[in-house]
């Protein structure tokens, strides 16, 4: 009977860690993304729910709550899931979204897939050769064998991750990095970007009605045909005037500087917002941590 009880509460808080973790994706992670991947979704909770209930499985074990033998179940159920998601199931589905994504490999996706999950596999496997816990005792699918190797790639990327992160928080709540952005900086590249939009749309035109006089005359009824009739139509210049292929390599210029001022009124507004934002008492607490992060990669630095 304390078993029944042990599972329930195991499997209520598995529920509970699980919507948690389908809010976290869809408010924080998931939120700037029309594109909707539930399977994505779905193996990030599931992933999410088990590492916390390992992590609660060992918080348990300290405070002496539950029964041991129940623990030690759970404990090797979830051990065995999330190994099973972190070595087959996440890297398979990677590989099947690559290969459907490539137009080519479209048809025998499947079939690339696997061979990309082998493949991930076969370096996988030869990460742990020089491990010293290789023994006959261990099976080749065994637990000792996978754990270690996920072990020692999960370590290094979070080595990676918290020296990323450290060096991140201070860049991105500090006010001291923070560049000084006023409206009117903002609409004044607002206000370039809408004169390039103007001259792009201003030339389309003229190619467009450059081409309707050609139609009119027949040119391009009577124009031959093959690559010297591509590169005569390109050449040729229209009412005396209007050479085609000058005025397109002013669109495509006027198209890239459009694009590069876009990037930069996003990136403006987004320095806005954080401008904002760190007047608020949550941004004077991540300003206070940047200053605490800062001090501690000074601190590891000399360490």
């Amino acid at each position: 009977m304390s078993f029944l009880i042990d599972s329930s509460i195991m499997v209520t808080s598995q529920v509970l860690f699980f919507g948690f973790g389908w809010l976290f994706f869809m408010r924080k992670l998931f939120k700037d993304y029309e594109v909707r991947q539930y399977v994505v979704q779905v193996i990030f909770s599931v992933t999410f729910a088990f590492s916390c209930t390992m992590f609660e499985l060992i918080i348990f074990e300290i405070l002496g709550v539950l029964n041991s033998s129940s623990r030690y179940f759970h404990w090797k159920l979830n051990l065995c899931v999330i190994l099973l998601i972190l070595v087959f199931m996440v890297p398979f589905y990677i590989g099947y979204f690559v290969v459907s994504n490539i137009r080519l490999l479209h048809r025998q996706k499947l079939l690339f897939a696997c061979v990309l999950w082998l493949t991930f596999m076969y370096f996988f496997w030869k990460l742990g050769d020089p491990f010293p816990i290789l023994s006959p005792k261990h099976g080749i699918l065994s637990i000792e064998q996978l754990i270690s190797r996920v072990g020692v790639i999960g370590v290094t990327l979070m080595a990676l991750l918290s020296g990323f992160g450290a060096v991140n928080c201070p860049y991105t709540y500090m006010s001291y990095f923070l560049r000084n952005v006023t409206d009117a900086d903002i609409l004044a590249l607002e206000r370039r970007l809408l004169q390039t939009m103007d001259m792009i749309v201003s030339k389309k035109k003229r190619i467009a009605v450059a081409h309707r006089t050609m139609f009119q005359r027949g040119e391009v009824h009577n124009k031959p045909t093959g690559f010297w009739g591509m590169i005569k139509s390109v050449t040729t210049s229209v009412s005396g005037s209007e050479n085609l292929s000058l005025i397109q390599q002013e669109v495509d210029a006027l198209e890239e500087l459009s694009r590069q001022l876009f990037l930069e009124t996003a990136d403006l507004h987004a320095t806005k917002e954080r401008i904002e934002y760190s007047k608020t008492f949550q941004g004077k607490y991540f300003n206070f941590l940047g200053y605490f992060f800062s001090i501690y990669c000074v601190w590891k630095i000399f360490m």
